[in-house]
């Protein structure tokens, strides 16, 4: 089995929008998410390349090179190899750190993933989006459950990097069925995950589903309580989460019809998570109105919430609860009372 690895690194995004999909899924919309409303040439990808390893920081000290947006491998093979093509005078810089690509799971062999290993590629990131088939048909996929397990086996076995995408709150989706999604990409123990809340674009299938009103996608506080549990769940697997929601870029947010769009959900999903674990210890000791919370500095904010709306929630129990930040911490939590004091650690 190949060896597989993973630097610290930048990630140099490149975005194939829609080449190599056979279909447009209901949720849809890569010119939208990408800014990007073409193919990228060769010569563009190679002028990326140089400029990405020529302006790299000391805190990253690898760059690679992502193939995101379409189906990077179901895109015309001459075109795909040419793009692979125009990587390839990089491969012996000191600070580069290989080729990362986004597939469906019905766009991989054998043959293809040989391809991709001779050309670089490291990490291959598959679009699950669900684990449910209902959900998978009527959002227009075109593949199903199995066939995600299936091409996430053989990117395994060929020693790649294994990275698997998931969506929350899908047209027929439920909360339920997210997390069934979610117990299922944790058992097939891939190396990273992002996970996606709906957004509704305009002139998606979604769109017309939310007009005519058939679908109405989760909002905020639904999606960060889901999302938080997936966060854990994946987490206490030891899989990377390297993202949560989609990223504020070109306007997302203002072209959003419904759905959660917020730039930074990561945080309020830990954020919830965080005060969620106050909310235990807090059970556990004496029943002190008024206790003091220390945490961490880079702690201080997950734990009041935006706009102190955490702090807020807390006091709902604890009326005269304070929450500090203590320098000299650094992952523990500790919760002074009037009548004790008593360490917590998670």
């Amino acid at each position: 089995m190949r060896g597989r690895k993973t630097p610290r690194h930048a990630t140099l995004p490149v975005f194939v929008p829609h080449v190599g999909c056979r279909r447009r899924c209901s949720f849809c919309d890569q010119s939208a998410i990408s800014g990007a409303a073409r193919m990228p040439s060769p010569e563009e990808v190679e002028t990326l390349c140089r400029e990405g390893l020529d302006g790299l920081s000391p805190r990253y000290p690898k760059l690679e090179v992502a193939f995101f947006g379409g189906s990077f491998t179901a895109i015309p093979r001459e075109k795909m190899l040419a793009l692979l093509k125009a990587v390839q005078p990089f491969r012996g810089h000191p600070a580069f750190g290989g080729i990362r690509v986004s597939t469906r799971p019905d766009a991989i062999d054998g043959k293809t993933l040989d391809i991709l290993w001779e050309n670089g590629v490291r990490a291959i990131e598959l679009g699950a989006q669900s684990l449910v088939d209902q959900v998978l048909e009527a959002n227009g996929r075109g593949h199903t459950a199995e066939q995600v397990r299936q091409a996430a086996m053989l990117v395994r076995q060929a020693g790649f990097e294994l990275g698997l995408q998931m969506m929350t709150g899908l047209y027929q989706s439920s909360p339920e069925r997210d997390r069934e999604t979610g117990l299922g990409i944790a058992a097939l123990a891939p190396d990273t995950v992002r996970v996606y809340p709906t957004v509704v674009l305009p002139g998606t299938g979604l769109a017309r589903l939310l007009e005519q009103g058939r679908y109405a996608p989760p909002g905020l506080p639904e999606t960060v309580e889901l999302c938080a549990r997936l966060l854990e769940l994946f987490e206490g697997k030891g899989i990377r989460v390297i993202r949560l929601g989609l990223h504020a870029e070109d306007g997302l947010g203002e072209k959003a019809l419904a759905g959660c769009f917020h730039p930074a959900l990561g945080e309020l999903c830990r954020g919830f998570l965080l005060r969620q674990r106050i909310r235990e210890r807090l059970a556990e000791g004496p029943p002190d109105p008024a206790p003091v919370v220390l945490v961490p500095p880079r702690l201080l904010s997950q734990a009041l919430g935006q706009r102190r709306q955490g702090l807020l929630d807390l006091r709902q129990d604890r009326p005269g609860l304070v929450i500090r930040p203590a320098p000299e911490m650094e992952e523990d939590i500790l919760i002074l009372y009037q009548s004790k004091e008593t360490k917590e650690v998670f």
